[in-house]
């Protein structure tokens, strides 16, 4: 199990990489739509699409990511877009994880389809949008995702007493979300010295907070994205719990599905790019 979950991690990040290393935004948007369209049909699958509804569903989200590059929003979307997803989020996510795995699959099949299918293409477009800023403001946002979930992880085994959503997670805790937050600061403190004494194609994100919006509104900004990351997590966990499924599916080896490995950037990228949208670097 190891062995494929190495492979696919290196094979993943060598496209990337590649697809980075290029002038043009086109390579990168091109493969993270194609894996957001996977992302696509996985969703359709965990919510009782039927025969070849899933793979229209992943096509929907592709021609929809290349209408979007086809035009403006390709590159500059509006602010708007970015906060009314930012709502949908704060909104639809607390009251799913209020109301628990039990009652997602009593929402109408259409509904939670068409929700999948926005949250998938506005977090696509935003990724599209943050490349668009920089490589380094891209990275920025994505490793404060990835170091959110590290230090959550061995914060939890280390000290997690207090379950944060037994019902949904059971392996989450709430002394595991203070220490994700924690390696977020971190991760802030070390990328900002970055930004300040290396030569960097573009501000990150944590130098875009802090000089819009000043120390504090930049440690506000990152407590918001650091527990949008725990809801995307635990929003996937529910679906999956309701759908009675242990993975998104079995696309990636050894990781499981393209939605187990982006669940936390789904809500964390509209939000970064919201909140970039008040400051000015």
């Amino acid at each position: 199990m190891l062995l494929p979950r190495i492979v696919t991690a290196i094979v993943l990040v060598a496209l990337l990489l590649a697809a980075l290393a290029q002038a043009s935004v086109w390579p990168f948007a091109l493969l993270t739509l194609a894996l957001m369209a996977a992302a696509g049909w996985e969703w359709g699958r965990l919510n009782q699409a039927a025969g070849l509804a899933p793979l229209f569903f992943g096509a929907v989200v592709g021609a929809a990511g290349l209408l979007a590059l086809a035009s403006a929003w390709g590159v500059q979307a509006p602010a708007a877009l970015w906060w009314a997803a930012v709502a949908l989020w704060a909104v639809g996510g607390a009251l799913a994880l209020h109301r628990g795995p039990g009652a997602w699959p009593q929402l109408p099949r259409p509904a939670r389809w068409l929700l999948g299918l926005a949250g998938l293409w506005v977090a696509w477009l935003a990724l599209a949008n943050a490349r668009g800023l920089g490589i380094n403001f891209l990275l920025s946002t994505l490793c404060l995702v990835w170091a959110a979930d590290v230090a959550a992880y061995f914060g939890g085994r280390r000290f997690g007493r207090r379950k944060l959503a037994p019902t949904i997670s059971p392996g989450k805790s709430w002394e595991g979300v203070w220490s994700g937050f924690a390696g977020v600061l971190l991760l802030a403190v070390v990328w900002l010295a970055i930004d300040r004494n290396f030569g960097v194609d573009s501000a990150s994100l944590y130098t875009r907070l802090q000089q819009g919006l000043g120390w504090s509104g930049m440690l506000l900004a990152l407590a918001l994205l650091a527990g949008f990351s725990v809801a995307g997590d635990l929003i996937e966990s529910l679906v999956k719990r309701a759908a009675g499924a242990k993975d998104s599916s079995r696309l990636l080896p050894g990781h499981g599905g393209v939605l187990d490995r982006v669940d936390a950037l789904l809500p964390v990228l509209p939000l970064a790019l919201a909140l970039t949208s008040l400051s000015t670097p």
